[in-house]
């Protein structure tokens, strides 16, 4: 891994995931749509609450549930995993993340330690540190609008991420999420899974999504003003 001039490393790039945790962060098989994974749990089992668990299955019911559906923004951690490219311009203060999907944007802050208070967002408020040559990003202020994936695993507006980036070669980056949430799960657990660096030549490209906004229906909606 390259470094920047004060030794830390550089993960200045586009990464992109390479695994089929955004259909189910669990071990799965295939199904009409959805394509088997290994999934990227510790354990492969997350612990709800048993009320929890119940409404997961009402939730696993029908994809049309899924916020994302619907063009919401993924959250965190689901926007890491989401099968979209996604850049990290990194700065002495901060480390900005430029998500392809949804013009999603990101600010891991390196200049302050505390989270601001009475907030939510789709995102949350993200503060980083360094442990040697891990990158960790404490996330909060999340909002209970996203899922963890398409199968309906959700969680509350109590959620508590931390993020562990590991440079483990100048390509590789192995990404480590632990999720706390006193309302959903009974205990803290982890996903898991690598960052590939994109070619030098990768660009992040163009994409908007609007639930209903369409190039037909907007041709529609011209001819109709004619």
């Amino acid at each position: 891994m390259p470094r920047t001039r004060d030794g830390k490393p550089d993960l200045t790039g586009i990464w992109q995931e390479r695994t089929l945790a955004n259909w189910n962060i669990v071990k799965h098989r295939g199904d009409y749509g959805v394509p088997g994974g290994p999934g990227i749990v510790e354990g492969n089992a997350i612990p709800y609450q048993d009320g929890s668990l119940k409404k997961r299955a009402q939730l696993a019911k029908s994809l049309y549930n899924d916020p994302q559906a619907h063009c919401q923004l993924p959250g965190v951690p689901r926007i890491t995993y989401t099968p979209f490219a996604f850049q990290l311009v990194q700065t002495p203060g901060a480390i900005d993340a430029i998500y392809e999907y949804a013009h999603a944007w990101r600010i891991f802050h390196l200049d302050r330690t505390t989270h601001p208070s009475d907030v939510e967002s789709f995102d949350g408020d993200s503060i980083a540190h360094w442990e040697g040559d891990t990158l960790v990003v404490d996330v909060k202020d999340l909002n209970d609008k996203t899922w963890l994936d398409m199968a309906g695993d959700f969680h509350s507006n109590q959620l508590h991420v931390v993020e562990r980036y590991t440079p483990i070669d100048a390509n590789t980056i192995w990404y480590e999420a632990t999720l706390e949430d006193p309302k959903v799960y009974t205990r803290p657990w982890k996903l898991r899974l690598p960052l590939h660096r994109q070619a030098k030549n990768f660009e992040l490209t163009e994409y908007a999504c609007d639930e209903g906004d369409s190039s037909s229906a907007a041709r529609k909606l011209t001819s109709s003003a004619q």
